[in-house]
């Protein structure tokens, strides 16, 4: 898959809440930046996440790449159902760094998570 490929999917398995899809994508070493969960490996983030979560449902609205860089930025709306039911929705801007094998390398994510946090916190 080429980095593009790599990126529709991450958004797809991400939506269909299936984690072993997801993790495929990234490399062993493969890290999570979150403004909500901090730092963790991929398999770390993503196990924490899914279990935080009833639902989600995600709307590619871009994917952006600068020329010859091994980053994609992908632009998306998320609408989160946490395990306590109440729903959060904000757009997201997601960097994916790839390795030289297009497996994604690190993953940042950038969001506003005032709301976020609060409901997550009540969990």
């Amino acid at each position: 898959m080429d980095k593009r490929e790599v990126a529709k999917a991450y958004i797809t398995h991400l939506g269909n809440g299936n984690v072993e899809e997801v993790l495929a994508l990234f490399n062993a070493d493969g890290m999570v930046d979150s403004p909500l969960y901090g730092i963790k490996r991929a398999d770390e983030f993503y196990l924490e996440l899914n279990s935080d979560t009833a639902n989600s449902e995600l709307s590619l609205l871009g994917i952006f790449e600068e020329g010859d860089s091994e980053d994609i930025a992908l632009y998306f709306r998320y609408k989160w159902t946490l395990k306590s039911n109440k729903i959060v929705e904000f757009d997201v801007v997601d960097i994916i760094g790839f390795d030289d094998q297009n497996k994604i390398a690190k993953l940042k994510i950038i969001y506003d998570t005032v709301v976020a946090r609060k409901l997550v916190a009540e969990l």
